[in-house]
């Protein structure tokens, strides 16, 4: 079967040069573009599917994060953003080479310091339901992967104390968080605000937000992180389909979100709505 002409925009973003390394190593036929207010990208082809996708390395920060996302979905329009990187692991069993799909975002930092401590004031965001839903199907095909779906944290620091004042408020106030980065509420903000688009963070686990994390990175966790999660967020995009274009997809809301369904020379849309051109052939009545 041959697939579609790409004409769909997936936006995927990182903030490291590994992280950038890693998912380019999945995209073919690539092109530089560059935005007018200096902002470069590669666009180039996923294999197999009908997306290309748009890839940027954005530097580190939520607010960084949130502002270039927002002039990157003005520019491309895309259908879907994905930020994809590496995270520390807030959880025992959430393992380096592990990988956290965000059901949930956090940002940490919102709240109101009052004369009797400081009251946290939590903000967050989902994480798209259709993405997820791909997500936790492509990964039944990947056993090189041990995924986690579960709340990130996003903050603007790097955790490494486990036993610092940060690390017992995120447990006291966030317990359910697997991971903590830096980058991935201000993207998911971007996302909803232009446009609700779909969007997701998949983040590989490169250390576990402790004294021991320079250890971790020394010995090339990192790079295993980003390769993981690249190839998670890569299989994504092949389960979840551009829309309007030829899918697996079934039930009352596939092709168009009607109620259309398909069987031999016919095309019944009774409880549907269809919108847009019909092509068929007048036949001899009988």
């Amino acid at each position: 079967m041959s697939v579609p002409e790409t004409v769909s925009t997936a936006l995927v973003l990182t903030a490291l040069p590994l992280e950038y390394a890693a998912v380019r190593a999945h995209i073919e036929e690539r092109r530089e573009r560059t935005h007018r207010d200096g902002t470069r990208i590669e666009q180039g082809r996923l294999p197999g599917t009908a997306w290309q996708v748009a890839l940027a390395e954005l530097g580190v920060g939520a607010d960084r994060a949130a502002a270039l996302t927002t002039q990157l979905i003005t520019w491309l329009r895309p259908e879907a953003v994905l930020f994809v990187g590496v995270a520390g692991s807030l959880k025992d069993d959430v393992e380096i080479g592990d990988v956290v799909v965000g059901t949930q975002v956090y940002e940490i930092h919102g709240g109101k310091q009052m004369p009797e401590g400081f009251l946290v004031r939590p903000r967050s965001l989902p994480g798209s339901h259709a993405l997820e839903q791909a997500a936790r199907f492509a990964v039944r095909d990947m056993p090189d992967v041990r995924p986690h779906f579960a709340p990130i944290a996003t903050g603007d620091v790097v955790l490494a104390d486990a036993d610092s004042d940060l690390a017992r408020f995120i447990r006291r106030h966030y317990n359910d968080a697997a991971a903590i980065e830096m980058e991935g509420y201000g993207a998911t903000q971007a996302a909803h605000l232009n446009g609700r688009l779909d969007s997701l963070v998949v983040r590989g686990i490169s250390d576990h937000a402790n004294a021991d994390k320079h250890r971790a990175d020394a010995s090339g966790s990192q790079p295993l992180a980003a390769k993981q999660a690249a190839a998670v967020a890569v299989a994504v995009l092949r389960r979840h389909a551009p829309r309007g274009s030829a899918s697996d997809q079934e039930g009352p809301h596939a092709h168009g979100g009607g109620g259309a369904t398909y069987g031999g020379d016919h095309i019944d849309f009774r409880g549907g709505t269809f919108y847009g051109p019909v092509t068929g052939k007048r036949t001899e009545q009988r």
